[in-house]
């Protein structure tokens, strides 16, 4: 059976400010990903049940049916 030793990673020295940048323009590509028109649409139409369920509880406790 051979000896087998685990690999070390190169030692990469990554400046701060690389690191930053990179940071950012993942934030950017979730932030565009997050605002799609898509998404919109779907926060509007959740938001429309929402109202619509909301009247319909608040009708239902006022003129109760039975």
């Amino acid at each position: 059976m051979a000896m087998v030793e685990p690999v070390h990673p190169a030692e990469v020295l990554v400046s701060p400010a690389v690191r930053a940048s990179a940071l950012a323009a993942w934030q950017l590509v979730e932030d565009a990903r997050y605002r799609t028109p898509d998404r919109q649409r779907r926060n509007e139409r959740r938001r429309l049940l929402a109202q619509r369920a909301v009247a319909d509880r608040k009708a239902e406790r006022e003129h109760p049916l039975g």
